[in-house]
């Protein structure tokens, strides 16, 4: 069986059975072309899959071979295949990638800055982007739910996001708090006198053309903002602070929150997974980054449970 028909039928398995399976394709069809889709799955041969999976030092590497891992697991069990050509010695994992967790301050500074940090705005309005931070931050959402709000995901009337279409496949509804209810509505009105489309289905945050924002243009601009903003990494980290870790530090400031307000985190913690939309706790559990703050009011909590 030729390796592009293969990789098509496994793709369709998996997808048929409920997953989206984007990335996972995007990989199966670049090996295709690296080996030649043309060659018969059989043929592809152990030096064809190495020079593919590249520099073995990086987490892509990793990511590629599990990918691949499964679809030689799928042709191995249905005979497509008599062995596999993955390599059999799997190199380390790269240290883990530690997230930035801003402070308070640091968020203030970011939103202030919006109206300041670029002498012109020509597509990304001030506005707009500081309604883009305070959503990642106070509802923690990813940038890609936040750009896919629609009017229609916008209720004001009951405080709530509908969130369609994420990254696990689902939806869910996520609740605001008073003060990003009213800025969310403030937006809304600014949006409105803009003349922008307010059908159900147009998007919510919206340019100054009225037409939907690009996650790439987003994230450029807030590399312009966090750097004017003096918003830097000193630990030698592969990363300057990204616009995602905003939904980390959401995460980790409602853990420090719980912790001084004496609350029960274990029972607590379900609640903070299925509010970002998590499917399992392990996934929420990757974002609890122990900073020295949340350290410090967890081992407040563990003294005075020991005394």
């Amino acid at each position: 069986m030729k390796l592009h028909d293969l990789i098509t039928e496994y793709v369709t398995f998996r997808k048929s059975l409920g997953q989206k399976f984007t990335s996972c394709e995007y990989i199966l069809k670049a090996f295709a072309r690296t080996t030649a889709a043309s060659t018969d799955a059989q043929d592809v041969d152990p030096d064809q899959v190495l020079c593919f999976l590249g520099n073995p030092a990086t987490c892509y590497w990793h990511r590629k071979y599990q990918t691949l891992v499964g679809f030689y697991y799928y042709a191995l069990s249905r005979g497509h295949i008599s062995s596999s050509p993955l390599p059999k010695v799997i190199p380390k994992l790269p240290p883990r990638f530690v997230p930035y967790i801003y402070t308070h301050d640091e968020v203030r500074r970011l939103l202030d800055a919006t109206t300041s940090f670029r002498k012109t705005h020509v597509l990304l309005e001030p506005h707009t982007f500081r309604i883009i931070l305070l959503l990642l931050y106070g509802a923690a959402l990813r940038i890609s739910e936040a750009l896919s709000l629609t009017m229609a995901d916008v209720d004001l009337a009951n405080g709530l996001l509908n969130i369609c279409g994420t990254k696990f496949y689902k939806s869910r509804l996520v609740p605001m708090c008073h003060h990003l209810t009213e800025a969310v509505d403030r937006y809304a009105q600014e949006r409105r006198s803009a003349g922008h489309e307010d059908i159900p289905e147009a998007p919510f945050l919206v340019g100054r053309t009225g037409q939907a924002l690009a996650i790439p243009t987003v994230q450029q601009a807030f590399r312009d903002l966090r750097t004017y903003a003096g918003i830097l990494r000193t630990d030698g980290a592969r990363y300057q602070p990204r616009l995602h870790d905003l939904r980390h530090a959401a995460a980790v400031n409602r853990l420090i929150a719980w912790y001084r307000a004496g609350a029960d985190v274990q029972k607590l913690l379900p609640k903070l997974s299925i509010y970002l939309g998590h499917v399992n706790l392990s996934s929420t559990q990757k974002y609890l980054t122990m900073t020295p703050e949340l350290l410090h009011e967890a081992s407040i909590c563990f003294e005075q449970y020991a005394l």
